[in-house]
């Protein structure tokens, strides 16, 4: 940010999203953060939308968890999580 509070766009940013010079753009408050999106591409979505989005997200991590939770503990490894905690110490 320079003394006259502009910003510099990255190259490899406005390049992988089309920003040219001179192309407005927006700044859109979202929670702690700011979204910058060229002007003409914002994706103002209504409140029950942003809810939908976010339960089927809550539901996608939720079956993500169940998978992991069901696999057995590796057994065999020839070691202890003990015998961890014991290496380099005085006996």
């Amino acid at each position: 940010m320079t003394s006259k509070l502009q910003v510099t766009v990255p190259k490899a940013v406005a390049e992988s999203y089309r920003i040219r010079p001179g192309d407005e753009i927006a700044w859109e408050p979202a929670g702690d953060v700011i979204r910058v999106v060229p002007r003409g591409r914002s994706k103002a979505i209504d409140r029950a939308a942003r809810l939908r989005l976010f339960d089927q997200a809550t539901e996608r991590q939720r079956r993500r968890n169940r998978s992991f939770g069901s696999k057995a503990a590796p057994s065999g490894r020839g070691w202890t999580r003990e015998e961890l905690y014991d290496r380099g110490r005085a006996r």
